[in-house]
């Protein structure tokens, strides 16, 4: 690969940990498409230089948002599909040289995938965080009808404040408060990624019937997923988010289809990369 291909990447601070270059790559090369993915460090201070160099490189086709600039990214794009107001953060940027960098987002579909896929028909959610994903996910459960939705996070304020923003209603409980019963368990934060704080959870009151889906990936398997398959519950793992969003951002970007037979490939590929 050279300088001179057509490229997209993603950006997030820190960024060591993607793998979304090798699944767009190994995508790339079985379509036999000239372009390449790549991961690029940048700070929430050089959020403003580096959009300012990227629109002026030709080759450069948008690029991927991960923490923590799913937000912070809004301020540099225009939203001609609405995301500020019904999401609040954005995951993927596309952009024409020297036109406007349009902003979506592609985390709520790539975490619905795997539910519709499945067949959820739970009717009762627990959101762990308050982020940029977890405004991503609290729209994709309102999408599929979820009414009894609770957020459990640090601080209760801002909790209460991605309710308010989302038109939404539900309960707000802290880190430490006893989980309540529900169908599904979803963990929005990087506790219990490589490098953060373990997430500690007593799963003991979820029903036999509850998923458990945390979109953490590195590592894929993490103490709260090792926890719920120790129960017996159906689990859910950060690569079907990951692979999910990515292949929605792989057709805005490179104009293709993601070729999903090679799911199984795909998966091995990047477990054999932890």
């Amino acid at each position: 690969m050279t300088d001179t291909l057509p490229y997209a990447e993603v950006i997030g601070d820190p960024i060591t940990h993607s793998k979304s270059p090798l699944i767009h790559n190994f995508w790339l090369k079985a379509l036999d498409i000239e372009a390449e993915y790549r991961k690029t460090h940048v700070t929430p201070d050089g959020l403003a230089a580096y959009f300012l160099q990227r629109r002026a490189d030709p080759d450069w086709l948008g690029c991927n948002v991960t923490l923590p600039h799913k937000i912070a990214v809004m301020d540099y794009t225009d939203d001609p599909g609405g995301v500020r107001a019904r999401i609040g953060a954005m995951n993927t940027i596309a952009s024409e040289t020297g036109g406007p960098l349009i902003g979506t987002n592609t985390d709520a579909g790539g975490f619905l995938q795997p539910l519709l896929r499945d067949k959820w028909k739970g009717q009762s959610a627990v959101l762990i965080g308050a982020g940029g994903a977890a405004r991503a996910i609290l729209f994709a459960l309102s999408s599929l009808g979820v009414a009894d939705l609770t957020v459990m996070v640090r601080d209760v304020a801002k909790g209460q404040a991605l309710f308010d923003r989302a038109g939404l209603k539900g309960r707000v409980i802290g880190m430490t408060d006893p989980l309540p019963a529900c169908d599904l368990l979803v963990n929005s934060t990087s506790l219990g990624m490589v490098g953060q704080p373990v997430l500690d959870l007593d799963l003991s009151p979820l029903p036999a019937s509850a998923t458990v889906y945390d979109i953490v990936y590195a590592p894929l398997e993490t103490d709260l997923l090792k926890a719920a398959r120790a129960r017996g519950l159906k689990t859910l793992d950060g690569l079907e988010m990951l692979i999910g969003q990515a292949a929605l951002a792989f057709d805005i970007f490179f104009d293709a289809q993601a070729p999903r037979e090679l799911d199984e490939q795909l998966r091995a590929l990047l477990l054999a990369a932890d």
